[in-house]
């Protein structure tokens, strides 16, 4: 599996946590983050991940900023692209059963750091459920 991932200067600390425990589970990382605590531009290091997700060149993506909103809002302008912004182990479960969530959006001001490690674990542990919800998924792009 591979994923990409994008953070800002507020997610650098959890970028490489998170970067640490995808390898240890032999996962593949486009790292298009920043990896220093000055101050950027978040959607610089989003749209990448989202071009990524949304070429199909990774399964999934993770984008982290202060409050997960401007790396979300940025990375949904992609077609193809659901992402979530999370805040419990339970959201992210619901987005991947019912939303089909392929990108994982991370608030590093308003979660600790185990948080987010448990939340990219469900991430990744979770399936989609299908049935019911595919239909509605499939009604998430402007045609």
């Amino acid at each position: 599996m591979k994923i990409a991932i994008g953070n800002d200067h507020a997610g650098t600390e959890y970028k490489l946590a998170i970067i640490g425990l995808l390898k240890s589970k032999n996962i593949e990382v486009n790292n298009y983050g920043t990896d220093g605590t000055t101050s950027v531009d978040y959607p610089d290091f989003v749209h990448p991940v989202a071009k990524d997700v949304e070429e199909g060149k990774v399964k999934y993506g993770i984008i982290i900023c202060g409050s997960g909103n401007g790396a979300s809002m940025t990375a949904n302008k992609h077609q193809k692209v659901r992402s979530a912004l999370c805040w419990t182990k339970e959201i992210v479960q619901l987005a991947r059963e019912h939303n089909d969530a392929n990108i994982l959006g991370l608030p590093a001001r308003f979660v600790s750091l185990p948080q987010a490690l448990e939340m990219v674990n469900t991430f990744l542990d979770t399936a989609f459920e299908g049935g019911r919800h595919e239909r509605r998924i499939e009604k998430i792009a402007c045609k």
